[in-house]
């Protein structure tokens, strides 16, 4: 009988271990006391993301019966986040977040958890499935159209502008790129004179900026779709002697040293937009959804403008570096 025991006990560890995933435990009811939770994030890279990536870790720390596991990063790869969904699948976690790459490619990876009866919160992009849990996100059309509002008080008389656009498939840049040209046809004078893909990264942008100033052209405002692209054009412009006779406008408005809050006080940006990571959200709204609790299936968020006069309130308000 001993050897019988032994043979079953080292089954049953090998059956374990074969998952990648803790199991979620049980307390004597039946209830689960320990939940176990997947997070595919589209590229840690971007600051925007490597922010929320911190700030969800933050958050879910209130809830010691819920363990996030190791964050997935695409690297800007639908494929690899098709399959990193796919391996959350496949590990049974209790709950998945996914911040999209691209809406298509992942739809149908969502779908797949939803049929697995898995909950699903897209944070920050869409999918094109209504078969999730809860998307959390920013409005992004708003956001463009308030850019465009402060281009329009930037250049009254009219002026020369060029957009660095995020990835061409992702919604928000479709989304910031609609809402700012809608608000500029306010003023028939001012003109977008080139735009471009930067992927949402500062190296991308700097040489594309180079490349616009080598040109000649003339440019009075640069629209970047988040801060670390306007802030790469910033640097082109510096470098080129030409940084003071161009207005910068950006969107994400970290509360970090190198983020927009930082750069508008520091004169670098006219303006930002703040875009919430949605991290509390997330981390509040998987705690419902695990408890059995009721969750809106739509969470938009809102944006403040940041400025010279509100940067140092918004900073503090925001900063969670000294944050346990």
């Amino acid at each position: 009988m001993k050897a019988l025991a032994v043979a079953i006990l080292a089954v049953a560890l090998a059956a374990g271990c074969a998952s990648k995933a803790p199991t979620a435990t049980s307390g004597p009811s039946g209830a689960k006391t320990k939940f176990v939770v997947g997070y595919s994030q589209s590229n840690n890279a971007e600051p925007y993301r490597a922010q929320l990536n911190l700030q969800l870790q933050h958050f879910l720390k209130k809830y010691p019966d819920i363990e996030l596991l190791p964050i997935a990063d695409a690297k800007q790869s639908s494929a690899t986040q098709v399959s990193q969904v796919q391996n959350f699948i496949t590990q049974k976690v209790d709950a998945l977040i996914v911040s999209p790459t691209e809406p298509a490619p992942l739809t149908a990876a969502v779908q797949q958890a939803c049929d697995a009866k898995i909950p699903v919160i897209i944070l920050d992009r869409t999918v094109n499935t209504e078969c999730y849990t809860s998307f959390i996100g920013g409005d992004n059309v708003l956001i463009g159209r308030k850019a465009g509002e402060e281009a329009v008080r930037l250049l009254p008389n009219g002026g020369n502008v060029v957009e660095l656009r995020g990835i061409l498939s992702n919604q928000p840049q479709i989304d910031r790129d609609k809402g700012f040209r809608e608000a500029i046809a306010a003023n028939p004078k001012i003109k977008i004179v080139a735009d471009r893909e930067a992927k949402w990264l500062k190296e991308a942008a700097t040489p594309i900026m180079q490349q616009w100033l080598a040109q000649n052209q003339q440019i009075d405002l640069v629209y970047g779709h988040n801060d670390p692209m306007a802030l790469g054009a910033y640097l082109a412009a510096q470098a080129a002697g030409r940084a003071d006779k161009i207005k910068f406008i950006g969107i994400d408005g970290l509360a970090i040293p190198d983020g927009g809050i930082r750069a508008v006080q520091l004169g670098q940006l006219a303006a930002t937009f703040i875009y919430p990571t949605g991290a509390q959200e997330a981390a509040d709204t998987v705690n419902k959804i695990l408890h059995g609790q009721q969750v809106e299936k739509k969470q938009v968020l809102g944006t403040t403008q940041v400025s010279k006069d509100n940067a140092a309130q918004l900073y503090k308000q925001y900063d969670l570096s000294g944050a346990n």
